[in-house]
Order: C-alpha cells, then sequence, then structure tokens
C-alpha cells in the first residue's frame, strides 16, 4: 500500500523559486536588538559618505567634467526612488540580509542567490576599495604633519609599484576587531566619526568656495550626456549605504518603524553633502588635473588657500571618514553571510556567533582576511564599476519585490509604503538599467563570471543544505543561531 504522509520531492524548478516565509525575523538569532534610530541613521551615512566622495572625483571628474555635479545628481535621484523601495520593504520585512532576504521572500532561492553574489562583491570590493583610499590620506596627513610619508614599498600594491599596502590592511584588521567587540559599540563609534566627517565637509565647502572660479564650469559637459551616464555609473556605488541599513534587521529597535526613517534621512543628508562638494571642488580646480590626483579634496584646499593646514585638517577627518566607512561595509558583508548561513545554503560556520559579545566572530574573521588581502594586495583601480553594478542589480531586485509583495500579499502590515506606487518601483527599475548599460563591457565579464561561480556553489551545495529543503519537523529541530 502506498504510503499516503510521504511526499514526493520538489522538482528543481520548485526548489530554484521557493520563498522564505515573511515570518523569518521571528526567529531566534541570537544577535540583540541595541541599535537606535539616531546611530542606524548614522550607518547609512556613514557607509556613504566617504565611499566615494573622498576620492572618487580624481576617477570620475575625467569621464564628465564639471558635469559630475548631474551624476550625483541622477545617482542621488535614482537611490532616491530605491530608497522608498527599501523603505516600505524594510517595514514589512525587518529581516537581516538586506535585499538578498528581500529576494529571497519574494522572488526565490535562485533570484536570493544571485542578489547575495551581487551584495557580496558589492560589500567585498567596496571595503577594500575604500581602504585603498584611506592609504593615501594617511601618507597625506603624516607628509603635512611631520614632512614624510611610508615608503611605497609597504603603500601600494604589487601592481602599483609597492608589495602591499600596509596601511590598507590594518585598518581592514582594526575594523575587524571593533566588529568583534559589539553591535551597539561599533554603531557608537561609527557615529562619533559621521559627525566628525560631515564637519571636515562642511570646512571643505566653506574653504573651498573661496576658490571658485566661473572658468572652470565654462566646458560645463566636455564629452556630453555620454560622460554623465558613465561617470554616473561610476560614481553609484557611493550610495551603498542604503543597502547598509537594511543589513541591521535583526539588530534594530522597533525595526518596521526605525528603518524606513533611518534610509530617507540618510539618503537627505548624503545627497545634500555629495551634490555641494562636487560643485565646490570643480569650481574651484580645472577638471583636467582631477585624473590621478592624490587626497584631492585635500589638496584643492591647499591649493586655494596657498596653506597646509585646511589640507591637513580634511586629510585627518578623510582618514576618519574612510575608516567609519570600511566599518560598516564590512558590518554589513558579515550579517549578509550570517543571514546566508541561517538559511543554510551557506556553511554554519557563518552563524556562529559568540556568547559573550553576542557577534559572529568566525564570520567576521573570513571577511576581514579576504578584504585585507584584496585591500593589500589586488590593483582595484576600475572595480568601482564592478561595485556599482552589484549595487545597480540589487536595487533594481528590491524594487521589482515591492511589487511582487504588493500582489501576493496586499494585506500584509507596512508601516510605510512607496508614494507613486506602482510608477515609483517601475521607474527605479528602468534607471537602474539605464545606468548600467552606460557601464564598460569588461564589467559585465567579471560581474558574470563572479555570478556563475556563485551559481556553481549554490547547485552543488547551497540548494542541498538550504532550511527550506528540510521537510517542517525537521527545520524545526535545526537551531537557529549557533552560540559558541
Amino acid at each position: 500500500m502506498t504510503n499516503t504522509r510521504q511526499k514526493a520531492e520538489p522538482t528543481l524548478w520548485q526548489r530554484v523559486t521557493r520563498v522564505k516565509s515573511l515570518d523569518a525575523g521571528d526567529q531566534e538569532t541570537g544577535l540583540v536588538r541595541s541599535i537606535g534610530l539616531f546611530q542606524l541613521t548614522m550607518m547609512g551615512v556613514g557607509c556613504t559618505i566617504g565611499t566615494g566622495i573622498f576620492f572618487v572625483l580624481t576617477t570620475q571628474v575625467p569621464k564628465a567634467g564639471p558635469a559630475i555635479v548631474f551624476s550625483f545628481i541622477f545617482a542621488a535621484v535614482l537611490a532616491g526612488l530605491t530608497a522608498l523601495c527599501y523603505a516600505e520593504l524594510a517595514s514589512a520585512v525587518p529581516v537581516s540580509g538586506s535585499s538578498y532576504s528581500y529576494a529571497y521572500a519574494t522572488l526565490g532561492e535562485g533570484a536570493a542567490i544571485v542578489v547575495a553574489a551581487c551584495l557580496l562583491l558589492e560589500y567585498g570590493v567596496c571595503s577594500a576599495a575604500v581602504a585603498v583610499g584611506w592609504s593615501e590620506y594617511l601618507n597625506k596627513l603624516l607628509e603635512n604633519l611631520f614632512g614624510w610619508s611610508l615608503p611605497d614599498v609597504v603603500s601600494f600594491s604589487p601592481a602599483a609599484g609597492g608589495v602591499v599596502n600596509l596601511p590598507a590592511v590594518i585598518l581592514v584588521m582594526l575594523c575587524g576587531i571593533l566588529l568583534i567587540r559589539g553591535s551597539s559599540e561599533s554603531a557608537m563609534v561609527n557615529a562619533v566619526m559621521v559627525i566628525i566627517k560631515i564637519g571636515v565637509l562642511v570646512m571643505f565647502i566653506a574653504i573651498g568656495v573661496t576658490g571658485w572660479n566661473t572658468n572652470n564650469l565654462a566646458d560645463f559637459a566636455p564629452f556630453g550626456a555620454a560622460g554623465v551616464w558613465a561617470a554616473t555609473g561610476g560614481i553609484f556605488f557611493s550610495f551603498i549605504g542604503l543597502d547598509a541599513v537594511s543589513t541591521a534587521g535583526e539588530e534594530v529597535k522597533d525595526p518596521t518603524r526605525t528603518m524606513p526613517k533611518a534610509i530617507v534621512l540618510a539618503l537627505l543628508i548624503v545627497t545634500t553633502i555629495y551634490v555641494a562638494v562636487a560643485l565646490v571642488a570643480v569650481a574651484a580646480q580645472p577638471w583636467q588635473e582631477f585624473a590621478g590626483q592624490e587626497a584631492g579634496l585635500a589638496q584643492i584646499l591647499q591649493n586655494v588657500t596657498g596653506q597646509q593646514w585646511p589640507g591637513t585638517v580634511l586629510a585627518a577627518g578623510a582618514v576618519i571618514s574612510i575608516f567609519s566607512v570600511t566599518l560598516v561595509t564590512l558590518y554589513g558583508q558579515t550579517r549578509i553571510l550570517f543571514t546566508m548561513g541561517m538559511d543554510g545554503v551557506l556553511p554554519s560556520v557563518f552563524r556562529s556567533v559568540n556568547r559573550k559579545t553576542q557577534t559572529p566572530i568566525p564570520n567576521t574573521i573570513i571577511v576581514c582576511v579576504v578584504v585585507s588581502v584584496l585591500a593589500g594586495f589586488v590593483p582595484l583601480e576600475g572595480l568601482a564599476d564592478l561595485t556599482s553594478i552589484g549595487t545597480l542589480f540589487a536595487f533594481a531586485v528590491v524594487s521589482v519585490a515591492v511589487i511582487v509583495l504588493r500582489h501576493t500579499r496586499p494585506h500584509m502590515r507596512r508601516t510605510f509604503k512607496v508614494p507613486g506606487y506602482p510608477l515609483t518601483p517601475i521607474l527605479s527599475v528602468l534607471a537602474c538599467v539605464v545606468v548600467i548599460n552606460g557601464l564598460p563591457s569588461i564589467t559585465f565579464l567579471f560581474f558574470a563570471l563572479w555570478v556563475g561561480v556563485a551559481l556553481v556553489f549554490y547547485f552543488t551545495w547551497g540548494i542541498k543544505h538550504s532550511r527550506l529543503q528540510l521537510h517542517p519537523e525537521e527545520a524545526a529541530n535545526q537551531p537557529d543561531g549557533d552560540l559558541v
């Protein structure tokens, strides 16, 4: 007699498209809700301001000229559309994992793995890239204060003429130690750093505007619209902070209300500062002089004033600022991996939480080792585009997820709803596609290879160990978060 209780094994398509419960945030993770609105907003601002503004102008102004200001505005508009979508999903699905979790709950496990690949690329490369930028400003600060800087052999990667970028490696390790100590402590330190960096950038605007030269804006868009769009794609990774806010879902107090507010507030603060700094910078210095300029904002102030102290203050602020960016991007990386470990699509080591610090220590160590190797030894020039395509893809998925969830769960409780629905998420997706289309062809190749590697791992390991692969009674016996 056939056993009617025995269920047929799901097909491959059913496994790839299975979705995670929207109540996943109710499971016990071992993490503590200790982050409030101010700290979370500062995390978003901290991860965004400094991700690009201190060094991205030297690589993107040569593409667009003074019209780089429009590039920042376009990127901000796109980020704003997506921020509204993030805010709605964060209010409805307040879990860690950011757009990975949102995709898992709406589009299915296979789509979530592709998004996770984008996020891991986004955070990993971004953390390494800003660590390299930190090294430039540290040397500028040492030169201004003491008249010497670290030798090239320990300041640059092998491809850049050195042996190892030691300051970048040290920065990653220091951030790792802070993250291991605890999320609340990290958030408080970050908040202090953000206040300092905002003050320094306001100083740049106030002093830099005295060097305003209208002639520098005469040839405003030397490469036309194509140059503006190319630069928009290159700087878009500078808005990664919006995604970083949503990685903290398991550690935020009253997440359904706090997360939407923090996302919108962070975007408003960041956009205002980005546009103001970019406009003052291109008005104070001919756009042709940006190419290859190290510690660019500090050098602009020294050129404007003819004195060293403004550049020294800004270099010191950049050292603090980029520290906070690296801290938050590493935090986001570890929390995405933690969530994937909780879902079973990564080994259990990524979900292990230390009983004393209540942080995922093994996960954090693994991330810091990998990122420090990238920062110390791999040439990262041009990888901003690779980070941008990961960010843009994740943003597009979030916008689609809003539409899907409105159809599948129309009566679900949402403390924030996207205004102008469905036009807003549709415009967000279209804008992402347009900006992605402006990225270099080589970026698509590397992106495809990386996603391919992620999918191979998923189909050979992750799909078999997913919590959703287990029968309900087996899943119930699985640990939520491993305390060690």
